[in-house]
């Protein structure tokens, strides 16, 4: 199909790209990867496109002060290679590199994915885990949303109206840390049914910290808060894993029902509890 008539706007500064936006009735184009599916098929019919490509600094993966900076318009696949990512957050590289294929991964952007907020992305399972920071900007101002609030709902996220996402802030894990990202990848689209980020560090013969994150599930990431204070208090990967879920709201469409899609969430924690167990030191 073809989408409904817009003006096309390729703003230099970012100061430009937001002034564009203050009326109300612009989009922002990051890769495009769901925005242009969107218009092609009428599900999505702005006035105007804001493409913010020639912005300058918006692609930046910098390392300063036991943080990461990964600026909005970064590729998947730039963070998939990218040594600071590799070598500072090696969970978060983990998950861009389980996204679609590399056609995607060359495209897509985080700050577009992110913003955009499926229910079933990659990336949000990791960010809560990873306990990143959103940082969103608007003619007004800046200001910063720890992911686990950003997430709102499906395709719903904490940003206002004229915000857009500039970077995504996240700290180091210590080299000691294990880490896994595993999913349950849709045969057709490649999204995840159900896709878990764990994050580990031992202490003696127990687990002194646990950050688990699940997408997929249900309508938006969520921290599996319960499991990771029972890995915390002692108890083993089955027992923690079997927690993974409980009292969150699921999805249920043709391909997997909530309860089944609960179960995988299980499953598949266990397993990244286990293999992020065995990468830690």
């Amino acid at each position: 199909m073809i989408s409904n008539a817009f003006s096309y706007h390729t703003p230099e500064t970012l100061e430009e790209a937001l002034a564009m936006l203050e009326d109300g009735g612009g989009k922002i184009l990051a890769g495009g990867m769901s925005l242009i599916p969107l218009m092609k098929l009428r599900l999505a019919s702005p006035e105007s496109v804001v493409d913010l490509r020639r912005i300058p600094g918006l692609k930046a993966i910098t390392e300063e002060g036991g943080a990461v900076r990964i600026g909005a318009m970064a590729t998947h696949h730039e963070i998939e290679i990218s040594p600071v990512i590799r070598g500072k957050c090696p969970l978060l590289g983990e998950a861009a590199s389980a996204i679609g294929d590399i056609q995607v991964r060359n495209m897509g952007t985080i700050g577009g994915s992110v913003a955009h907020a499926d229910p079933a992305a990659d990336y949000p399972a990791a960010l809560v885990a990873l306990e990143a920071r959103i940082r969103l900007r608007s003619a007004n101002g800046e200001r910063t949303v720890e992911a686990s609030e950003f997430f709102v709902d499906a395709f719903t996220t904490a940003m206002e109206a004229g915000e857009i996402v500039v970077a995504i802030e996240v700290k180091e894990e210590e080299a000691s840390e294990g880490f896994k990202y595993e999913k349950v990848a849709h045969p057709a689209s490649g999204f995840p049914v159900v896709g878990v980020a764990v994050r580990v560090k031992k202490s003696g013969a127990g687990i002194a910290m646990a950050r688990i994150g699940v997408t997929g599930m249900g309508p938006h990431a969520f921290r599996a808060r319960n499991a990771e204070a029972l890995l915390e208090g002692g108890a083993g990967a089955a027992a923690a894993a079997a927690v993974v879920g409980e009292g969150e709201e699921t999805n249920s469409d043709l391909y997997a029902s909530g309860e089944y899609r609960r179960h995988l969430a299980r499953v598949h924690a266990g397993r990244a509890i286990a293999a992020a167990l065995t990468r830690a030191l």
